[in-house]
């Protein structure tokens, strides 16, 4: 960890000023300590001051201000165009809906402030020339790598359930563990989750999910997140077959994200990955039987899977895109791949090559966290040749309408009359030249029409 000497942003640093200039004390607080001692780079600089709003507005009239936080203590200060929040020292009220307070209290002190955060390592401030301020053992808990909460855990989850979600999503991104006391309560509160808003959860599962660390946190804490995700209660101790298995459903799944490469993903295809690959087996207990062997098996679970994943998804309110971009990826993530080039290009045709890439990506994972045996090893040879070929396909072959040589105009102006007859043509002069027989070149494609009609 860092020496204690934080370098402040120069906006941050004159807020700072000015508030003691007025005879205010004022800290930067929360997340861009905890950062800055690990050694990252803070994405905001969060403020707490004596200082009351009203007093804040004066202070910086000559500021953009955004205020639609003023009535719980905090005034937006906008600086070359970047929003610093700054948040009166205060306590809360009750939390009776287990998210929010029913009021805030202003107080004078930081430590009173301080007391009320949720997790020791987010309960730091500093400030130039009095260093970090660290009254609930922060700085010892990052040196653990521990995740502990402010006082009371019951107590600090009793106010806000989603804080159990944070500190997992907290574990994941900084490769931290729950501390004892933090991890049982989080256990006997997790089913207060269903209280908090469908995308709170999302968002803060979004944040777990995205990080290197999420599958090391889903295999450890799976009980705790079946409080936002009932579906995954069934997952954990749902027995796989030996000979192609050597972990439960559960922790497969946390392997299968564990491995999950994102190298060459854009954000989107990244988001969509890591929870299509999160939820690729969510319907395995749903579908389990034992056949006459002892070996369990889990017919039907792609399509069932990517039902309860579409209801997940939907219930958590998540971005369309990601919806049908998971649900479609889990549909057919357990089914054989297409062999040859015919297939390859029909499968190109009707998937496209973004769709087929992320495929590829969630079979590698899903078949890394699988039992390595030659049945899975020589599984994964045939994602590779069929990933090889169809990028070399993707690139070369012709597999859409807008590649053929010629065009609906061009059929027309053969003679053909205008209608829905010209697009069954296309889609049939294209499937010929993917399966083959006819080159892709106008005359041969004019001759193939021609053929064709004279035929019906």
């Amino acid at each position: 960890m860092r020496q204690e000497r934080i370098r402040l942003p120069g906006d941050a640093q004159w807020l700072l000023q000015t508030l003691h200039t007025a005879g205010y004390s004022a800290y930067v607080v929360g997340g861009c300590v905890r950062d800055s001692l690990l050694g990252r780079q803070p994405g905001d600089w969060d403020i707490c001051t004596s200082a009351r709003p009203d007093q804040m507005r004066a202070l910086f009239a000559d500021q953009q201000l955004i205020l639609t936080g003023e009535k719980h203590g905090t005034v937006g200060v906008v600086l070359h165009g970047k929003p610093y929040e700054i948040t009166t020292y205060r306590l809360d009220g009750q939390y009776r809906d287990h998210r929010h307070p029913d009021r805030v209290q202003f107080v004078g002190e930081l430590a009173e402030d301080l007391s009320r955060r949720d997790f020791t390592i987010n309960a730091m401030a500093y400030a130039p020339g009095e260093g970090v301020i660290d009254l609930h053992g922060g700085r010892q808990d990052l040196a653990n790598g521990i995740i502990r909460c402010v006082g009371k855990p019951e107590a600090r989850f009793e106010e806000d359930a989603l804080r159990i979600l944070r500190a997992l999503r907290f574990a994941a991104r900084l490769g931290f563990v729950l501390e004892p006391e933090t991890e049982q309560a989080a256990r006997a509160a997790c089913n207060t989750l269903q209280s908090v808003s469908a995308e709170r959860i999302y968002a803060e599962l979004d944040g777990l999910l995205t990080v290197p660390g999420a599958g090391a946190t889903l295999s450890r804490y799976g009980a705790i997140l079946a409080g936002a995700i009932p579906e995954v209660g069934p997952c954990m101790g749902c027995t796989q077959p030996g000979r192609w298995h050597c972990y439960d459903v559960w922790q497969h799944t946390a392997a299968a994200v564990t491995a999950l490469d994102l190298r060459g993903q854009d954000t989107r295809g990244a988001r969509v990955l890591c929870w299509a690959t999160f939820l690729h087996d969510i319907a395995k207990p749903l579908c389990r039987s034992v056949g006459p062997d002892g070996a369990a098996h889990f017919r039907g679970h792609n399509q069932r899977g990517a039902q309860v994943a579409r209801g997940i998804l939907r219930r958590l309110k998540a971005p369309s895109y990601l919806i049908e971009g998971a649900s479609g990826l889990i549909a057919i993530h357990d089914a054989p791949l297409p062999s040859g080039d015919t297939a390859i290009l029909k499968s190109l045709n009707r998937y496209g090559a973004i769709f087929l890439r992320r495929l590829c990506a969630l079979k590698y994972a899903d078949l890394d966290a699988h039992a390595q045996t030659p049945e899975v090893a020589a599984r994964r040879r045939d994602v590779t040749i069929f990933e090889e070929r169809m990028q070399e396909l993707s690139h070369t072959g012709c597999y859409t309408m807008r590649q053929l040589a010629l065009n609906g105009a061009d059929l027309m102006e053969d003679g053909m009359p205008a209608g829905p007859a010209v697009g069954q043509m296309l889609h049939a002069l294209l499937s010929a030249v993917m399966e083959g027989r006819v080159p892709n070149e106008k005359a041969a494609l004019l001759a193939e029409a021609h053929r064709l009609r004279e035929a019906r």
